[in-house]
């Protein structure tokens, strides 16, 4: 659930707000409203916090020599390393990027040998004036007799000449081509490239023996981070500023319902003035979900999408971790993959353990998605994208036959039954009808009140229609066609009953907003869009068919690889090269179906399921002023 806000704000003393902040931060519920302090204190953490930073990202791209031990440096110390650090990467940058022109400017005179711009400085101040030319081999030859010129060597097709004068020639040809003097003599340049090559491989030890202290120059960044937090809130806070020992300060934000009374506690203890009030619809409080242990193993998941239900939306934790769950096991698809997975998920859980450190909730989490891999491939008959013919007999009887390729004969060509394919496909469009009903019944139960339920209620009986529709246009016209009876009941004629009658009472009050008329008249403005909605439906229903369309994939890269590794494998020669073909092929399709996964089964959780629900995901995280943060990164 979306846990309840208070708008609080805060009134001390501005001669105790540094002790009052340190009690806030330590109480650590108050979520502070956006500050932007300034002070020259802020200003030194803020370099001294980018350079640390800096450091730590050189570093991290660095192995240490396990021969080096760090030495237990403090504040200062760490400071001053990461200084060095950062000095000795920016000075390796200058030396690659002098050295990449140096080495392009000492290509540019290879033909010409020796070049020195002091011996064409003497020779111009002595009266004789040079200039480098280039120009192809048969114009040289052919040019005029008044035109000096000292041959210095010919290539296969071009020349290289000095020509003796201070002005060019009106009459040499276009072709030849005055070469800028380089700006120190080759020699030099030939010295320079080397002394700065022998510097970079300097640099590059000493920033080898100094990733030793990547973990320290980590962890006082981190420090860093939250002194900034501090003083920028210390800087930013409102305050009055006549210079008398009763001058006040003042912060705001919001707290959690749960946590107001705990602040309100502490600021009977320490004297602060306190008001709170209800958050307002002009309002955006941050947001709070609370939920069960397993619901919440789901949060490492949208922590890393960045999805936050806005303070006025659904919680939809529990219902994406249960669909996510069938989406993944549908996608992955393979049995032989699960087991995998929730092996490496046991490992880890137990080393874990063992260390007695706390279960990571990714882990509860590969645990719960790889056993539904496992489920759904056993149910399908899928493992290892093996032929079902190839396995043992009790693998296949674990399967269920409309949906399993061990069955997949019985059923394609059979025109009173589904093939396998068309089987899956169904179910497709049935979980799609089942979590977009779910998404119009939590509406209708939240406009329970107002006769706009009526229209979320049209919205699912559109919904229901339309799968029948589905069923028809995408499975088959014939089984499922608009004539069809079942039980006395005309199926065909009830869908679209029910799509009508749903688009009609949408129509009517989906804008409700205390008069019928102007939830019309609203419709009428939006015709095309509402209209549009029937198709959307659609669309949404159908998209789901991807679930099928994605695994239908990851099998045959599998099978593929099978196939192609399968010859190899009676070869005592080619063994190796097979189980190589094997576990590179496999793994590719593993991380072929992660990424599905990402685009796919979190599409149909935050884009279809929330659409329905009219959710857009507006909402940003509650991140409250506090001690423990402070803490974990020492």
């Amino acid at each position: 659930m979306i846990v309840a806000m208070k708008k609080v704000s805060v009134v001390i003393l501005e001669k105790e707000k540094k002790d009052a902040l340190e009690k806030l931060r330590k109480l650590g519920v108050m979520h502070l409203e956006s500050l932007e302090g300034e002070s020259e204190k802020l200003s030194a953490l803020k370099e001294d916090f980018s350079c640390a930073q800096n450091a730590y990202a050189i570093l991290s791209e660095i192995k240490a020599p396990k021969s080096v031990r760090a030495e237990n440096l403090d504040e200062a110390g760490i400071a001053e390393k990461s200084k060095t650090v950062t000095s000795l990467f920016d000075e390796k940058k200058s030396l690659i990027d002098a050295l990449g022109a140096d080495t392009v400017e000492l290509e540019r005179f290879a033909k010409w040998g020796s070049v020195d711009p002091d011996d064409f400085a003497y020779l111009s101040e002595k009266g004789i004036a040079l200039s480098m030319y280039e120009m192809p081999a048969d114009l040289y030859t052919a040019l005029d007799d008044s035109i000096d010129t000292v041959l210095v060597n010919t290539g296969k097709r071009d020349v290289r000449f000095l020509l003796i004068g201070k002005e060019r020639p009106e009459n040499l040809p276009p072709e030849a081509f005055e070469v800028p003097l380089p700006k120190i003599a080759t020699e030099k340049l030939s010295v320079q490239i080397e002394d700065n090559i022998k510097r970079i491989r300097e640099i590059e030890t000493e920033l080898s023996a100094q990733a030793v202290y990547g973990r320290q120059i980590d962890s006082y960044a981190k420090k860093l981070a939250k002194e900034i937090e501090f003083e920028n809130v210390y800087a930013g806070m409102g305050k009055e500023s006549e210079g008398k020992a009763s001058d006040l300060a003042w912060l705001s934000g919001y707290v959690p319902s749960d946590g107001f009374s705990a602040l309100e506690e502490a600021a009977k203890q320490n004297g602060w003035a306190l008001s709170s009030s209800e958050v307002e619809e002009t309002d955006d409080p941050p947001t709070k979900l609370k939920n069960n242990p397993l619901v919440s193993i789901i949060y490492p998941l949208t922590d890393f999408l960045g999805t936050v239900p806005g303070y006025r939306e659904f919680d939809i934790s529990g219902w994406f971790l249960f669909f996510f769950t069938i989406f993944f096991g549908m996608i992955f698809g393979d049995a032989g993959y699960g087991l995998i997975m929730l092996a490496l998920a046991l490992i880890l859980t137990l080393k874990s353990k063992a260390a007695g450190k706390k279960t990571n909730p990714m882990m509860s989490l590969l645990a719960l998605l790889s056993f539904s891999t496992v489920v759904w491939g056993t149910l399908t008959c899928t493992w290892f994208g093996i032929a079902a013919d190839k396995l043992p007999s009790w693998l296949t009887s674990l399967s269920i036959p409309p949906i399993s390729s061990a069955y997949a004969s019985r059923y394609d060509g059979v025109r009173s039954l589904l093939t396998t394919d068309q089987n899956l496909q169904v179910f497709c469009f049935t979980l799609a009808l089942v979590q977009l009903t779910v998404a119009h019944i939590k509406c209708f139960i939240n406009d329970i009140r107002s006769p706009k339920c009526i229209g979320d209620l049209g919205s699912m009986l559109m919904l229901w229609g339309m799968f029948y529709i589905v069923l028809m246009l995408v499975i088959s016209g014939e089984i499922f066609s608009l004539d069809k009876v079942v039980y006395g009941v005309p199926v065909g004629s009830v869908s679209l009953a029910l799509v009508g009658g749903g688009f009609l009472m949408s129509f009517v009050f989906s804008n409700y907003d205390g008069s019928v008329a102007r939830a019309v008249l609203e419709s009428c403005k939006n015709i095309i869009s509402v209209v549009l909605g029937v198709v959307n439906v659609f669309s949404d229903i159908v998209s789901y068919i991807r679930l099928w369309a994605v695994a239908l994939a990851g099998s045959a890269i599998s099978s593929t690889v099978n196939t192609m590794a399968g010859p190899l494998l009676g070869h005592a020669i080619f063994f190796v090269a097979a189980l190589v073909l094997l576990v590179t092929g496999h793994g590719l399709n593993v991380a072929l179906n992660v990424l599905s996964v990402i685009v796919h089964g979190v599409r149909l959780n935050t884009l279809e399921f929330s659409s329905h629900l009219g959710m857009s995901w507006s909402g940003y995280k509650y991140e409250p002023f506090r001690e423990a943060a402070y803490q974990e990164i020492l």
